[in-house]
């Protein structure tokens, strides 16, 4: 077992690829170090909700997704909701942000302390 070991340490090495492919470079525009801001929207118990702290309406929101939507990179839209909203509340935002192309969806909770994330 440890020959077999050792003859696959001095041979894993010199194993290369037997075709050559001159593959491009990845240049995606983004600096690593840029920081994208998310959009961060919160519902309240009553249904109200503030994105980015400002109150918005269904409509707003749909129009504020679509913007977000066409930039790259895309903002994550982080969704803080009130624990005893209805499901389908979610659900209906979940749909609005899809439909508008919206990709990156987190949910933020509380841990184990009770503290925010």
């Amino acid at each position: 077992m440890l020959v077999l070991l050792i003859i696959f340490m001095i041979t894993a090495p010199l194993m290369s690829h037997r075709i050559r492919v001159d593959l491009p470079k990845a240049d995606p525009g983004i600096k690593i170090d840029e920081k994208i801001e998310p959009l961060d929207l919160a519902i309240k118990e009553d249904g109200s909700m503030y994105l980015n702290d400002n109150p918005v309406n269904e409509a707003e929101l749909k129009a504020q997704f679509a913007v977000a939507a066409v930039k790259t990179p895309q903002p994550e839209l982080q969704i803080r909701a009130d624990k005893n909203i209805e499901y389908k509340t979610i659900w209906g935002i979940l749909s609005d942000a899809k439909s508008a192309g919206m990709v990156h969806v987190g949910f933020m909770t509380t841990g184990k302390s009770g503290e925010g994330r």
